[in-house]
């Protein structure tokens, strides 16, 4: 399975270098708890491969699962609207017990967001076209559950450790390298 919807920089959140020769794409679900415990596995990726990799996360609630996810979806792009998208999504992670209204409230007060700029993004839901588009790029690239992720345009169906995930980013860079000097 491939990705479908390539990385864009104009409208991706990216942590690391855009120009990486090494993407890492991750279809996730804030209420997940698959996804929480993959959240601590690919920064320990990140913090280890620092420079050498692009990370982008792309929404993909499983809403009938997880009744909060699509919100804190909302929220994380709420955030990402006022530049906090990264710091709203690690407190998400990291809070996944907590993700009632009142809670997306509390920590976009935690980021001193702009309030009432936040709490009417989240009423009007004026970033659920944002989210229900990566969901369908997911859908479209194969993606039935989380999280699911793809390495260079490629779905990796292997574990998602942190080693696992370190040695196929690297096994990339090498593929890539490699064919670049054919």
């Amino acid at each position: 399975m491939t990705l479908r919807m390539p990385v864009d920089p104009s409208r991706d959140h990216i942590l690391g270098p855009t120009n990486a020769r090494v993407s890492l794409v991750e279809y996730g679900d804030f209420e997940c708890p698959y996804c929480g415990r993959a959240y601590f596995e690919v920064h320990q990726v990140l913090r280890r491969m620092r420079g050498q990799v692009q990370f982008v996360f792309r929404h993909f609630p499983l809403s009938d699962m997880h009744p909060h996810a699509l919100l804190a979806a909302e929220a994380a792009e709420a955030a990402g609207a006022q530049g906090k998208f990264w710091e709203m999504y690690s407190l998400l992670f990291e809070n996944q017990r907590y993700l009632e209204y009142r809670d997306l409230l509390g920590y976009a007060r935690d980021l001193e967001l702009d309030m009432r700029e936040f709490r009417a993004a989240l009423e009007d839901h004026r970033f659920l076209p944002r989210v229900r588009e990566d969901f369908a790029s997911g859908v479209r690239s194969g993606v039935n559950g989380t999280p699911c992720f793809f390495i260079n345009g490629q779905r990796h169906d292997a574990p998602w450790d942190a080693d696992t995930l370190m040695a196929a980013l690297r096994r990339a860079a090498t593929y890539d390298a490699d064919r670049l000097a054919w």
